[in-house]
Formats: C-alpha cells, structure tokens, sequence
C-alpha cells in the first residue's frame, strides 16, 4: 500500500489543506497552495510518501514520490 499526502483546496474555509486519504480532517490548512506544498514535500520526504497536489478543480497535477514507489514513472521532468 502507497502512502499518500493529497494537497487539495478547501472550498468552506478558503485555503489549502495538506490530508491524508480517507482522513476526515486536514492534516494541516494553510492560507496558500505554495505554503501547502512547502510542507507536505517535507513531509513526504520525511517519511517516504507520495506527494499528490491538486488543482482548485480537484484534477491531480505532477505527482512525485519520496518513497519506495512499486511502479515509478518514467518522468523525465525531475
């Protein structure tokens, strides 16, 4: 099983909130997305998750894994 960290928006509080799957609250919220991202990547790195940002529209934008990832990508902007 994958461990994840999703940044997604948080339409009721404004913001961007750092949550794990199926968790019912946020990790962390913060007021922007680059905030967000700062230290959900710490985060991931820290303890080898995937990191999983989204767009306000919810669609996943260039993820990247600091883990043991059982099928990498071949991506070639890293």
């Amino acid at each position: 099983m994958i461990k994840e960290i999703h940044v997604v928006s948080n339409p009721n509080r404004g913001g961007w909130d750092a949550k794990r799957p199926h968790a019912d609250r946020a990790s962390k919220h913060f007021d922007t997305k680059n905030e967000a991202m700062n230290w959900s990547r710490n985060l991931a790195k820290r303890e080898g998750l995937e990191l999983i940002p989204h767009g306000r529209d919810g669609k996943i934008q260039n993820p990247n894994s600091y883990g043991n990832d059982p099928c990498p990508h071949k991506d070639t902007r890293h």
